[in-house]
């Protein structure tokens, strides 16, 4: 029998070394020992344990290509390490545990990429040694993904801002300690958006967690703020020049969600291979069926060539060549691999699909936020048609 799918393409890249290996090894240590046993236990509860979070920065995941200086593990990492980090996390087949325990990984670069020094020594460390949890905050009630035209409004009055508005769909949202948010601080249009970092302990906000389909693991929440103040020292970046940083944001975004997406359509081919040997019908192994055998192949013509796009975006990121309509379009080939190889897997497994308690089971549901999150189909492809001039 061959190796699994999660090993055998590392070692035919040029992308990835020895160094790779390790933070394989590592990660997926720690995933089999504190995430696996209790995988069905946190779905159920609606939430991760904040001693999860701890653990994780314990055993260097948190911090993982972060500043040495706040905790992280430095320059010795980079892109491709987190990529592979990304992929570990995935093998529970549970997409919220991965959103909801890596969510500064959202909520905390604009802040190591655009905030003050101050603001930075302030967050970062606790954030990275699990102490507190950092969410961003971005979509709102009346529209997601047209950010330009977002209406939490933060008023300035003297050495604070006045916060008032609704954000939705907030990842980590009943469970943040920080919530890096997009405001209004000046005229319509992107010209007029700050980022903001708000402590969710300040008098004026309040959560409201929300039920899903899916991520079912990770605190998801609508919050409010009514006449929250916040001190200016807590302006990401310069006043009315936010939508930069949200922007820069979205590409790592989609760049993680995409290998997220990609290893999940590894688990659902492996988990399909795996019933299909093993499966009997009509006196014969399932994969003795030619259009079985073609399913599979399918597959892994769609995850390969989607983790080549994956790799090769990530080496534009590296190499100072970066293009965000090729994000935005990755995202989407990412989304609907998973989404093809999670439908094949649940034809090749039939009824066993659709009990509760299959990784298969949990990625299926998981389909639509991933398509949705960080920028639906539709915006993709009309942002990437922008970017490519067309």
């Amino acid at each position: 029998m061959t190796a699994p799918m999660f090993d055998q393409w590392r070692a035919r890249s040029p992308y990835y070394d020895d160094s790779h290996e390790a933070v394989c090894d590592t990660v997926r240590a720690f995933v089999t020992r504190e995430i696996t046993p209790h995988v069905d236990e946190w779905e159920a509860a609606g939430q991760l344990p904040r001693e999860l979070h701890k653990k994780a920065a314990a055993a260097g995941v948190l911090g993982l290509n972060y500043p040495e200086e706040f905790g992280g593990t430095g320059t010795a990492f980079d892109l491709f390490h987190s990529l592979v980090q990304t992929e570990e996390l995935a093998r529970p087949g549970a997409g919220g545990i991965c959103a909801s325990l890596m969510t500064h990984g959202i909520g905390l670069p604009p802040i190591l990429a655009m905030g003050s020094a101050e603001l930075q020594r302030r967050i970062a460390p606790d954030v990275l040694a699990g102490e507190k949890i950092i969410a961003l905050g971005i979509t709102e009630p009346g529209g997601g993904s047209d950010v330009a035209n977002l209406k939490t409004r933060a008023e300035r009055k003297g050495a604070a801002y006045i916060v008032n508005g609704a954000k939705t769909l907030i990842t980590s949202g009943v469970r943040a300690d920080y919530i890096t948010l997009a405001v209004r601080t000046g005229g319509p249009g992107i010209g007029g958006i700050s980022l903001l970092l708000v402590e969710t302990d300040r008098p004026g906000v309040s959560r409201t967690a929300l039920a899903k389909m899916g991520w079912h693991s990770s605190d998801t929440a609508t919050i409010h703020f009514d006449d929250v103040e916040v001190p200016a020292d807590n302006l990401i970046g310069p006043e009315n020049g936010g939508f930069a940083g949200i922007m820069r944001n979205f590409n790592g975004e989609r760049l993680g969600m995409s290998q997220q997406a990609n290893a999940f359509a590894r688990i659902c081919f492996e988990d399909a291979l795996d019933w299909a040997r093993h499966r009997e019908t009509f006196g014969q192994p399932l994969i003795r069926n030619q259009v079985i055998r073609h399913k599979l192949a399918d597959m892994v013509r769609r995850i390969s060539a989607t983790q080549a796009w994956i790799d090769q975006c990530a080496w534009s990121v590296l190499n100072d060549k970066a293009f965000p309509g090729d994000f935005a379009l990755l995202k989407v080939q990412a989304t609907q691999t998973m989404e093809f190889c999670a439908r094949e897997a649940c034809q090749i497994l039939g009824g066993a699909s659709f009990v509760r308690g299959s990784r298969i089971e949990r990625i299926y549901r998981e389909v639509r936020v991933m398509a949705i999150g960080g920028g639906s189909e539709e915006i993709m492809f009309d942002l990437a048609s922008r970017q490519y001039k067309f």
